[in-house]
This record gives C-alpha cells, structure tokens and sequence, in this order.
C-alpha cells in the first residue's frame, strides 16, 4: 500500500509531549549540521567530535573513541531499573549530493543520503532530554553513536570494545529513517526485518586465444556465462519457495578485443536472505556450481566469498514494546507497519545477535515536499517532523522497559 503511495499521514501534535515538541528546533539544527559534513566509516571525525562536545555541554558522561570514531554515553535515571541501550550509525556514503538546499554537503563527493544524520540527531536529542529528566525514568540507558555502517562495519569491533558491559545490557533498540514509507508510519515486526549481506568474487581461468580458432581455446566468457545463469537457479529450485533469497551477479568484466578468446573472466555478485540456515546452503550451492561448470568446461576458478552481516532478526518482546509505544505516537491502525521487510542489510545484527532488541523503520517520505527519492539517491531528503517522532518512541521505549515491576 505504502509502496506506491507515500503521502504522508496526519501527525497528531498531542501524541508528543510538548517537551520534545520544543527539542524540534535543536533535532532540525543537529541534523542539518551533521548534514552539511558527512563523514565515511571510521573517518567520522568532525561528526564524532560534534557528538562529544554536546555531550559534554549537556553533562552527560560518554566515552569517546570506541572502535576509532565511536562514543557511547551513558544516562541513569534516579531509581534502579535495567538497562536499554540505543544504537544510532554516524556514517554517510561517497555519493555527491544533487539537492539545493542551504545545508547540502559540505564535503566533495560524500553525503548523508541514508538518514544516519537524522539517526545521530535523535539519539544525541534523545541523550539531552533524559539527562534533563532523570526523576522519570529508571535504570540506565547507554546511546552508541556507531561508525561505518555502510561499511566495513561498526558494530562487531564496538560490541567486541566492551559497549555491551559495564554495566550489561538488558536490551537495545535502534531506529532507521525509511523513505519506503510515509512520514506518520512506522515498520515494526518480530523476527526478520532485514536480510544477511554476503558477497563473493570469483576469477576464471581458461585458456585465451584466436576468436576464429575456438578448439584451441578454454573460453572463459562462455564459462562466466553459464555460471551467471546456473546461479539463478539456487534461489529457483534450491531455496523453499516459502522463504526469501537473492543471488546476484553485479559485475563480470573479461576480454579486450572482438577477435580474441580470453583467458581470464572476472565476476562479483552479493547474497540476501533472511532464514540463517540458508547461510550454510548458499555458498554451498555456489561453489558446487562454479566448480562444475568450470571443470566441464576445462577451466579452474579461485572463489572467494565473504560474510558480511547476518540477517536483522528482531525479539519477539523487544519488537512487541516498539510496537505498542508506537500506537501511542502514529494514527492506528493504519500507522502501524508490521510487512515491512527489505533484502536491504544492516550491521544492527550483531547487536541483536548479542542482547534481546527491535530494529524498526520510522516513516519519513513526504511527496507532497518532494521529499521521499530513495535511500542512496544523490538526492535523498525526508521529513524532519519524523524527528520529533523518533525522540518520542525512544523515550516512551526507556520509561516502560527500563522499571522494575513491583
């Protein structure tokens, strides 16, 4: 329904307490500051910078350089309780962005064109207003700002940094900004949400020579051919029909010239699926084909296939807490997502490989603004009302999961 149209819904103003209604300002020059100098993985710098010296203007006690360009801060309420943690990325992409807007990209070349600006931008407005209302929260609540998201990946060197300790996590939770559904929504489901990110290369070895003298030759165009079109046939007659896969073949690059047989062929492709168990059969799959195709045809290979993120798989009680603090923030329920689900991947996997958690999507497209081009589009922009929104659902998120029942 949301795929095709993407206005937005009624924002009820009253479902935000007026208290972060008035943080709406300060999110919209977070973000747009963040916005004008986006950062690659791990060179996060400035962004890191700026992150730490909000923190400690506001007084809250974070720890820097985690994992090169990570911080986590962390906040306790006055009375005892467990502790949640919220994961925002920092990162942007080497994209050069095309919007004319007084904040575009400051930096030749790399833009925010995901959204982890407006993920950094609540979680540090997430920070300042419990650090402001400690007496109405319990427990503790560590925020990560993590790095390099879009890549090599943040969260594994983080989580294996100790951010997860001292003192150890209850549960965490994490939103994206999603311009794959309307400002007014948000996508929320137990179980898979998004898929395992894995990648191969592959190199052919045949043997070159004359176009006009074939028999003399191991022809390793004709070898990448038939591997390109077998590979299909994993998800078609490997993979249950019942469950979700994608094999993809993004680049083969061989020969140069019309007339000559070559004798090297070069070919990557990336793997999606959301059921683990397919992360043993796929590769599997993959090599047992390579491998015979190339030996019926006379010619060797060297595979190398590498994983990448696992599937994000949401709790069933940490995705039922999102879900229920978000009817109290969106119209229900047309609001509520619950098939939301993309073969896009995300490293918040290890996190909820590691601690109960929900991972979910914050509607944030606004046609009627211009603002719903796709993630990764030079000119992505949302909706910054969805600022608030987010805010609210964490907020709401820490104050039922963080007490103690009596």
């Amino acid at each position: 329904m949301f795929a095709t149209s993407l206005s937005p819904l009624s924002v009820d103003s009253s479902r935000i307490r007026p208290k972060i209604q008035a943080l709406q300002p300060m999110l919209v020059e977070l973000r747009r500051r963040l916005h004008q100098r986006p950062e690659l993985g791990f060179r996060e710098h400035l962004t890191a910078e700026l992150v730490s010296q909000k923190l400690q203007e506001w007084g809250i006690e974070h720890e820097t350089g985690i994992a090169n360009t990570g911080i986590v801060a962390t906040i306790t309420g006055n009375k005892p309780g467990k502790v949640l943690a919220i994961r925002a990325d920092m990162d942007a992409l080497p994209i050069q962005e095309e919007n004319d807007v007084p904040y575009r990209s400051q930096h030749d070349g790399v833009m925010h064109a995901c959204g982890h600006d407006g993920h950094a931008a609540i979680a540090l407005s997430t920070a300042y207003y419990l650090s402001e209302h400690r007496d109405d929260f319990a427990g503790t609540v560590k925020i990560i700002f993590q790095p390099a998201e879009e890549g090599p990946g943040g969260a594994k060197p983080m989580i294996e940094a100790g951010v997860l300790q001292n003192p150890q996590v209850d549960g965490i939770i994490g939103l994206h900004l999603w311009n794959n559904l309307p400002l007014g929504t948000v996508g929320v489901r137990t179980g898979a949400l998004m898929a395992a990110t894995e990648g191969f290369r592959c190199t052919i070895q045949g043997k070159g020579g004359h176009g006009a003298i074939p028999h003399q030759t191991v022809d390793s165009i004709l070898v990448s051919a038939h591997i390109v079109t077998a590979l299909q046939t994993i998800v078609a007659r490997n993979v249950s029909p019942l469950e979700s896969a994608v094999v993809t073949v993004g680049e083969l690059h061989a020969g140069k010239a019309l007339n000559v047989i070559a004798d090297t062929a070069f070919l990557t492709g990336t793997v999606r699926y959301f059921n683990p168990v397919l992360g043993e059969l796929i590769p599997q799959r993959i090599e047992q084909i390579i491998a015979g195709i190339c030996q019926s045809h006379g010619a060797t290979y060297q595979l190398d296939y590498k994983r990448l993120y696992p599937p994000v798989i949401n709790d069933a009680k940490m995705a039922e807490l999102v879900r229920s603090v978000a009817e109290g923030v969106v119209e229900t329920p047309i609001g509520i997502v619950p098939e939301c689900q993309t073969m896009g991947g995300e490293d918040m996997s290890f996190f909820l490989q590691a601690v109960p958690g929900c991972y979910f999507f914050l509607g944030s497209a606004n046609v009627e603004k211009e603002l719903a081009y796709p993630h990764h589009h030079p000119r992505f922009n949302f909706d910054e009302t969805a600022l608030e929104m987010g805010v609210e659902i964490f907020v709401r998120c820490v104050e039922i999961f963080c007490r103690v029942e009596d």
